[in-house]
């Protein structure tokens, strides 16, 4: 028996997730995070999500604590998730969680209390090289609801104190387990949204913390095409509330912050044959430059064969931008090997 912390949402994974350790004889205790203080109507952040955790963690007679990171989650999320944005860049807030909240703070926490293990409802699969012990993350059974993409920013001492119940089941076996026990879950909403933007307000949320910087809209000559109120509205590839009317289909293909622009231009404008990045994380042991991986741009994006080089991959067949500050996730078959940030 070993004794685990599991981070609980207010969700039903990781309320299954609970009830799965402690039927496998764990010494389990609950924890849920304040994190955000301010409005918010989805994500794991809200009053109810906390009284959904401890009336679960009741009901499972386990332990519950909350605990208040949310000085730390505002000067390491928020902060920089709005300077992202008025620098012209599109970021991952809850891979930054995952990374600095729940496999940063919390894990050390974790360890200081001397908890053996940090467990989550997260969809992914841990399994362990047979020869070496190494713990390699795996995509979670349920093609559909995959979360391997939002951990690949683990690395081993990470994923070596890491605990995934839920990863070996569908979400259909998930809620059907939570209906068993009679959980207040089972039959909940998934949160889909960043947990500090109320539904819909991403706009209102940045023009309240980001100056208004009005500049040019341009086709891919530099012709001016109109006029926006600000770069925070805009992220490489997207198509919808552009600010002006071509008559033919446009994408963003580029924002740039320091001249107020943005330049829009047709899906082959958008096509590149490599894309850069920073930041590079592994799972176990580094990539190899000239290594053929899997990449996955987005959480439930499709895969693409791209060869991993130090700073940059380059495209088996060229694909669209990649909007600078979004994570890159590396794949073998169905392992995850590592992550970067795209610039």
């Amino acid at each position: 028996m070993s004794r685990v912390l599991v981070a609980m949402s207010g969700g039903v994974d990781s309320s299954v997730a609970t009830a799965l350790l402690r039927d496998q004889g764990h010494d389990v205790t609950g924890v849920t995070l304040k994190l955000w203080g301010g409005e918010s109507d989805s994500g794991c952040c809200s009053v109810s999500d906390v009284e959904d955790a401890r009336r679960v963690a009741a009901q499972l007679d386990v332990p519950h604590y909350v605990f208040n990171f949310s000085e730390d989650f505002d000067d390491t999320i928020v902060d920089p998730y709005v300077q992202a944005y008025a620098d012209g860049r599109t970021p991952n807030p809850c891979i930054e969680c995952n990374r600095s909240m729940k496999w940063g703070r919390l894990l050390d926490r974790a360890r200081a209390m001397g908890f053996d293990a940090l467990a989550t409802g997260h969809h992914a699969r841990i399994t362990h090289d047979t020869s070496t012990g190494e713990a390699e993350l795996r995509r979670g059974e349920d093609p559909a609801k995959d979360q391997s993409y939002v951990l690949a920013v683990l690395g081993q001492d990470e994923l070596a104190m890491t605990l995934l119940p839920v990863g070996e089941m569908t979400k259909a076996d998930v809620r059907g387990h939570a209906a068993r026990l009679g959980l207040r879950t089972a039959t909940k909403a998934e949160s889909m949204d960043v947990c500090f933007i109320t539904r819909g307000g991403r706009t209102a949320f940045l023009d309240a913390r980001v100056p208004p910087a009005p500049g040019d809209v341009v086709d891919a000559d530099g012709m001016v095409l109109g006029a926006h109120e600000g770069v925070r509205a805009f992220t490489v590839g997207q198509r919808r509330g552009l600010a002006v009317a071509t008559g033919e289909r446009r994408y963003v293909v580029d924002v740039d912050a320091t001249t107020a622009t943005v330049t829009l231009g047709d899906r082959r404008d958008l096509l590149r044959d490599t894309v850069a990045f920073t930041r590079p994380t592994f799972t176990g042991a580094p990539i190899a430059a000239g290594v053929s991986v899997l990449v996955q741009v987005r959480s439930h994006g499709e895969s693409h064969v791209a060869t991993w080089f130090e700073d940059h991959l380059e495209w088996e067949t060229p694909q669209p931008r990649v909007a600078p500050g979004q994570t890159l996730a590396f794949y073998e078959a169905d392992r995850v090997l590592g992550s970067a940030i795209a610039t």
